[in-house]
């Protein structure tokens, strides 16, 4: 693509020369016009003047003495010497009454009539040269006087004007295109800088840019890029998270499925296969459960971003999890039950987050029930946020070690635990902006409390 300096002086220097064609055109029809007018005018004041000389009272023998004298003066004329070159290109001459010349110059024209009509008028001679003519009536005197210009005396002072006005006129477009490529230069100079300085970043710099002075058209562009490079940052903050807890956590999964696999081909009994076999098995499910909860932390970063989901009922996303997970805890001998009050719970969240939240919380306490024991999923409201609580009838933990349930990786109580179930639920909640609490309950067991804000 054309860069934005090239396209801003093309189109500056576009405009400006097309202004000027305009403009230059119009000037030359000025010109032309008051040219016209102009020599119009002098035609008109030469015949005027003409007349008064032809009307000086004298004799009719001084008349001719006065006609000769003028023609002998007239026929004397030398351009080239000690005249005009336009001399010969204007001229005049009187006619009398009777039609015969009284006074002319020797440019005058050889016209095949003499003129009748009095004003303005262009003529053409008998050597097919236009001329612009006045013609005088004296009417008093009985002479009718007429007074030319040759049209190339007046295209050469138009031409003359027109160069001695377009030649300037193109040097200083010339000069004023040069001055404004260099202040579009000037002007577009932070951004020249700008991208001087992406280029020369090293390509995994990710620090954010920091140009000052810059101005204010392109404060919101470097804005735009240092957020940029901190989303930039965070994920691959995410991704080396994610990387540093799987290896740290698959490191002793995989090494106990190694431990169990070669006792599998140690084993000299039958029993002793199925054993290791089966201790192989736990293993995989184990590595297996590690790995979904790894993915499903890691896709639930309180950091990425998150689509605005539709208004969706709590209630409703509540019980068809636990409808899910009711044949697997009647399985373990567990009792499920779900206690709701009554009414309609709108929250703009992803079904699949609340999901993942019931499921942690439920295998959790499941994990720690005794046989026969129940769990209990209760969801109320109040005027601000609603509450979701999981209890369980197990042994329960020291209140000291609630805290740390909730970091990642940390388990009690439960060999087969990866310690993310829930660290899981509190990413969740920061999500959503509530919040999970862990308590005892006083009849033995523990309770888990999810409360979320209502829209």
């Amino acid at each position: 693509m054309t860069s934005i300096r090239r396209r801003t002086l093309t189109l500056i220097i576009g405009l400006m020369f097309l202004g000027f064609a305009v403009i230059s055109v119009l000037n030359l029809h000025d010109s032309n016009h008051e040219i016209t007018e102009v020599y119009d005018a002098q035609l008109a004041q030469n015949a005027r003047l003409l007349q008064g000389v032809m009307r000086m009272p004298l004799a009719n023998k001084e008349y001719a003495t006065l006609y000769k004298a003028f023609n002998s003066a007239l026929a004397e004329a030398v351009p080239k010497v000690d005249g005009h070159p336009y001399e010969s290109k204007i001229a005049f001459q009187v006619w009398s009454g009777e039609g015969e010349i009284l006074v002319h110059t020797t440019s005058a024209p050889t016209l095949s009539a003499a003129p009748d009509k009095p004003g303005f008028s262009d003529v053409v001679d008998v050597n097919n040269r236009h001329w612009r003519a006045f013609v005088l009536e004296d009417k008093q005197n009985g002479m009718r006087i007429w007074v030319g210009e040759r049209d190339d005396v007046r295209d050469d002072l138009v031409e003359r004007i027109v160069r001695h006005t377009l030649w300037p006129n193109v040097l200083g477009s010339l000069i004023l295109a040069a001055m404004v490529w260099l202040a579009i230069g000037w002007g577009l100079k932070p951004l020249a800088d700008m991208a001087a300085t992406l280029r020369a970043r090293h390509s995994g710099s990710l620090e954010p840019l920091q140009l000052t002075p810059l101005p204010s058209e392109l404060e919101p562009m470097q804005a735009a890029l240092n957020r940029m490079l901190a989303h930039i940052q965070e994920v691959l903050g995410r991704e080396r998270r994610f990387i540093a807890d799987a290896a740290h956590e698959m490191r002793t999964p995989l090494a106990v499925l190694k431990v169990h696999a070669q006792n599998l081909m140690e084993a000299q009994t039958e029993e002793s296969r199925r054993e290791s076999l089966a201790h192989l098995i736990a293993g995989v499910d184990r590595t297996s459960r590690l790995v979904n909860q790894l993915l499903t932390l890691a896709r639930i970063e309180p950091q990425s971003a998150m689509p605005v989901p539709s208004p969706t009922d709590l209630a409703a996303c509540v019980r068809d999890s636990l409808a899910q997970l009711t044949p697997w805890v009647l399985s373990k001998g567990l009792e499920l039950v779900f206690d709701v009050d009554d009414g309609v719970y709108p929250l703009r969240v992803d079904p699949t987050v609340i999901n993942i939240a019931l499921n942690n919380l439920v295998t959790n306490a499941a994990n720690f029930s005794p046989t026969q024991g129940q769990i209990t999923v209760r969801l109320s409201k109040d005027a601000d946020h609603y509450t979701l609580t999981v209890e369980d009838e197990g042994p329960g933990i020291e209140a000291s070690e609630h805290s740390r349930l909730l970091e990642r990786f940390y388990s009690r109580g439960n060999d087969q635990g990866a310690g993310l179930g829930l660290a899981i639920v509190k990413r969740i909640a920061d999500r959503l902006g509530g919040q999970i609490s862990l308590e005892n309950r006083p009849q033995g067991g523990m309770r888990a409390t999810l409360d979320l804000p209502c829209p």
